[in-house]
C-alpha cells in the first residue's frame, strides 16, 4: 500500500503510523478519516450496495470465491504482512489467513441456502394464503475489526455480509491499517466494477464517526467498553450493532480427562498469539485428583515456549503496548492475593514481550480471574468435582467461549451444556472458530449476535415476509361485513384445535 504524505507537511491531512512492535519500524502512513470523509465513503458504498445487491446470487459467489482464490495464492505475502504489523509468527498468520479463506467458501456456497425466498406452513386459520420468507440485504454494513486476528476476526463479517448482498465500509484496526488495506485492495481487484468493500482508517474517533453515519448496521470486535461506547453512538440513528467482545474463558479438566492432552490444549490456549486470543485460555478448572500431575505437565509444556521474533520462537510480542501494563498489573494483583508462581512472574515482562506465565492458589476476585488479561498468562484453580467447576467457570461476567476435558461424553456434553458461554469445544480448544457452520459469539459482557455460519449470515440481512392469497377464504373474517355466522366458526374451530386441556404436572 502506498505511504500517504506525512501530517507535518503544510496544508497536509491528519496522519498516523503503522508501526512494527517487536522493532518499532514505521511500516507505512494512513491518513486519519473524520466524519466528513466517513460520510462520503458510506455514500459512495450504498450506490455500490444497490448495484452489488443486483447481482444474482451465482455472480456474487463466483466474485467471492474468486477473492477466495486470491487469498490463497497470495498466503505467503499477506502473512508477512499479519507477521510485520502484529508480531505473531508466520505460521500463526498462516493459519489465521487459511480460516479466513474457509470462511470465505462457507459463506459464499451457502448463502442462497439460508436466505433465499423458501415457503412456510401458514396454519388452518390462514389455510387461503401461501406464506414466504425470504432474507433482503441490509445495504452498508460498517465493520470494525480488531488488532490480534486482523484476517480472521473481521473475515466473519465481511465475507458474511458481503455473501447476504451487503457492501461494506471496513476500519481495521489502527494497530493494523495496513493489513486491513490489503484486503480491501485484494476484493477491488476482483470487483473492480463498484466500491463494494472501502477502507477507512483512524482510531476510536473514525470508528465513533462510522457508528454515526449512514450505516444500516454495525459489527464489531473489541473491548467491552469500546463496545458501549459504539453502542452509544449507534443510538442515536438507531443503527443495529452485533458486538463480539472480550473474554475470560475457562477450560475445565474432570478427573477422567486425558491430562496430557488437557496441558497440551491448555498451554497453547494460553500462550499462543501471546495470549492475544478472545477465545485462548485464562482460566482452568482441574478436579482435585488430578490437580498436581495437570499443573505438572503444564508447567512443563509452557516452560519449553520461547517469546520472540526469530523464525523459531513460539509467538512474538504484545501487539499493543498499553496491554503490557494490564499483564503487569494483573500478575502483580495474583501474587499480592496470595497467588502462587508456578513458572514466571514478574520478571517475565521485558517489554515488548511477556515470556509465559502460570499462576496457581489464585483468589477468585483476583484480577487474573475477574477480568480479561489477554496476555500469556494462565491461572489454574483446584476444585472437588465438575459442577464446582461449572459454578466458577459462570460466575465471570464473560461468557464467550469455553473448553471441558473429559473422557465420559455425556458427562462432558452435560458439562458442555451447563456452562454460560456462546460457545464450548469438548477435548480441544477453539475449535468451534474452525467450522464455519458453527455460529460465533457470546453472551453478558462478551457481547451479543452472531457472526459465522447461517446465524451470521442472517445478522446481515432483514426478513420480509410475503403472503400471496391463492383463493377465497373459508370464513370472511377480515372485512367490514364479517358476519355473526363466521365468527362463531373461528370460535368453534379454535376451541377445538387449542381448548384441549393440558397437565401440568
Amino acid at each position: 500500500m502506498d505511504t500517504l504524505q506525512t501530517a507535518g507537511q503544510t496544508g497536509a491531512p491528519e496522519t498516523f503510523d503503522s508501526v512494527n512492535p517487536a522493532t518499532s519500524e514505521v511500516i507505512a502512513t494512513f491518513p486519519v478519516f473524520g466524519q466528513a470523509e466517513v460520510n462520503a465513503t458510506v455514500e459512495r458504498a450504498h450506490e455500490a450496495a444497490a448495484w452489488w445487491a443486483g447481482l444474482d446470487w451465482k455472480q456474487r459467489q463466483a466474485r467471492l470465491l474468486a477473492w477466495k482464490s486470491h487469498l490463497t495464492r497470495y498466503i505467503g505475502r499477506l502473512a508477512e504482512l499479519v507477521h510485520t504489523e502484529t508480531g505473531k509468527p508466520l505460521d500463526d498468520a498462516k493459519l489465521e489467513i487459511v480460516l479466513a479463506i474457509v470462511h470465505i467458501d462457507w459463506a459464499a456456497r451457502n448463502a442462497r441456502k439460508v436466505l433465499s425466498p423458501h415457503r412456510v406452513r401458514s396454519g388452518l386459520t390462514a389455510l387461503n394464503q401461501a406464506s414466504y420468507v425470504e432474507y433482503q440485504p441490509l445495504g452498508v454494513i460498517g465493520v470494525i475489526g480488531p488488532w490480534n486476528y486482523p484476517v480472521f476476526t473481521p473475515m466473519g463479517s465481511l465475507a458474511y455480509a458481503l455473501a447476504a448482498g451487503n457492501a461494506v465500509v471496513f476500519k481495521p484496526s489502527e494497530y493494523t491499517p495496513a493489513v486491513g488495506g490489503w484486503l480491501v485492495s485484494s476484493f477491488a481487484e476482483i470487483v473492480p466494477e463498484k466500491p463494494v468493500l472501502q477502507l477507512i482508517t483512524g482510531a476510536g474517533p473514525t470508528g465513533e464517526a462510522l457508528a454515526l453515519s449512514a450505516v444500516n448496521k454495525i459489527a464489531f470486535t473489541g473491548s467491552s467498553p469500546t463496545a458501549r461506547r459504539v453502542m452509544a453512538a449507534c443510538a442515536q440513528n438507531l443503527t443495529p450493532m452485533i458486538a463480539e467482545c472480550g473474554g475470560k474463558d475457562a477450560m475445565l479438566v474432570g478427573a477422567d480427562a486425558d491430562l496430557d492432552a488437557a496441558a497440551d490444549a491448555a498451554a497453547w490456549g494460553a500462550v499462543s498469539n501471546a495470549g492475544q486470543t478472545c477465545v485462548g485460555v485464562e482460566r482452568v478448572y482441574v478436579v482435585d485428583a488430578v490437580y498436581h500431575s495437570f499443573v505438572e505437565k503444564l508447567s512443563e509444556r509452557m516452560a519449553a515456549v520461547r517469546a520472540g521474533d526469530d523464525r523459531e520462537a513460539s509467538y512474538g510480542p504484545m501487539t499493543m503496548p498499553g496491554q503490557l501494563d494490564v499483564v503487569e498489573d494483573h500478575i502483580a494483583d495474583a501474587l499480592a492475593r496470595g497467588g502462587r508462581a508456578v513458572l514466571g512472574g514478574m520478571q517475565s515482562i521485558r517489554r515488548p514481550y511477556v515470556d509465559p506465565v502460570l499462576l496457581a492458589d489464585v483468589p477468585e476476585q483476583s484480577m487474573a480471574v475477574q477480568d480479561e488479561t489477554f496476555g500469556p498468562t494462565i491461572t489454574v484453580t483446584r476444585v472437588e468435582d465438575l459442577p464446582e467447576a461449572v459454578k466458577l467457570a459462570n460466575a465471570s461476567r464473560y461468557a464467550l467461549g469455553s473448553a471441558v476435558f473429559a473422557k465420559n461424553a455425556k458427562k462432558a456434553m452435560e458439562t458442555a451444556r451447563a456452562l454460560r458461554s456462546g460457545m464450548t469445544s469438548i477435548n480441544s480448544v477453539i475449535a468451534y472458530a474452525t467450522v464455519p457452520s458453527l455460529p460465533f459469539g457470546g453472551v453478558g459482557d462478551s457481547g451479543f449476535g452472531r457472526i459465522h455460519g447461517a446465524d451470521g449470515l442472517r445478522e446481515f440481512s432483514r426478513p420480509k415476509s410475503i403472503t400471496r392469497q391463492r383463493m377465497k377464504p373459508p370464513l370472511n373474517l377480515t372485512t367490514l361485513a364479517r358476519s355473526d355466522k363466521d365468527m362463531n366458526r373461528l370460535l368453534t374451530l379454535t376451541t377445538l384445535l387449542h381448548g384441549k386441556r393440558y397437565r401440568t404436572r
